[in-house]
């Protein structure tokens, strides 16, 4: 077997302090290696703790967009170092520094310390204020992660992607064998069923970290390629390990029916429609007419 481990951190962050949240995520990396972990998680823009700006919490928008880090800023750099130290590779959420505005990112640094994706949130929650001012994402790249036991093909999608299956379509067509979901929302058992089916659909494993009790409800959990569940954690801070066996995932791949093995691009068309018909017209977060095309 070739098992890799991935290390959902599920935390609690103390608002935009960056400082502090990343002092609260260096532990738990190391905490994550100290348990053989080869991969550790992060939930969705931990470097401000996922906190939203006036009038939507207390946080003048100002302050928030103060706290924007770049990708190979301090933030970033910081985990770049602990990643060689630790000879483990983090997956490191944050409000990414951007012209315009800032996104909402996954940046994945390798075991020796080096960034190799870097993943915006493509379907950015715009029935918020906060995410209807950010720069949303405008691909599903994935990266060949240097692993122990040999290469993976690693991607990600952030929270409201893994409600729209076209982000797992879109990560698998690209050839990821893992996917890193960075999250801050509640998990129900519809969302649960969400990632499991997102696994299950396109014959890749999917690992899912979220804050812990009392910002969100943990609940942070991984699946397999064949939708096997391969831990669910409960409410409460700490970190939690999933066991990959890359072999047993490829065998699954090479001769499962999902994945493209029998789709039917060629009757999709519709899939790429900017119509939109009743009863799905929505305003933004700002009170503005929703224009996917703009986005």
């Amino acid at each position: 077997m070739a098992i890799i481990r991935i290390a959902m951190l599920q935390m609690i962050a103390v608002g935009i302090d960056v400082k502090a949240n990343l002092e609260i995520a260096d532990a738990a990396c190391r905490e994550a290696k100290q348990q053989g972990a080869d991969i550790a998680l992060m939930p969705e823009m931990w470097s401000i703790g996922y906190t939203r700006f006036a009038p939507d919490s207390d946080v003048p928008y100002e302050d928030w967009l103060a706290c924007a880090q770049p990708a190979d800023g301090p933030f970033v750099s910081h985990f770049e170092a602990l990643a060689q130290a630790l000879d483990m590779a983090i997956g490191v959420a944050l409000l990414e520094a951007w012209p315009g505005a800032p996104r909402n990112t996954l940046v994945l640094v390798d075991r020796h310390g080096n960034r190799v994706l870097t993943y915006a949130k493509v379907h950015t929650s715009d029935f918020k204020r906060m995410e209807a001012s950010m720069t949303p994402g405008d691909d599903f790249p994935v990266c060949e992660l240097d692993t122990a036991v040999g290469p993976v093909a690693v991607g990600s999608m952030i929270c409201f992607d893994r409600e729209q299956p076209e982000s797992a379509r879109c990560l698998m067509l690209n050839g990821a064998e893992l996917v890193l979901v960075p999250n801050a929302c509640t998990i129900e058992d519809c969302r649960s069923a969400q990632l499991k089916t997102r696994a299950y659909e396109n014959m890749m494993a999917v690992a899912m970290a979220n804050y812990a009790t009392p910002q969100q409800n943990g609940n942070s959990q991984a699946y397999g390629a064949d939708g096997s569940l391969l831990i669910q954690a409960g409410e409460a801070e700490g970190v939690y390990i999933a066991e990959l066996d890359l072999e047993a995932l490829r065998a699954h791949r090479a001769h499962g029916i999902w994945g493209n093995a029998y789709r039917r691009p060629h009757r999709y068309g519709i899939l790429v429609s900017n119509e939109v018909r009743a009863p799905f017209e929505r305003t933004n977060g700002l009170g503005e007419r929703f224009e996917r095309e703009e986005r």
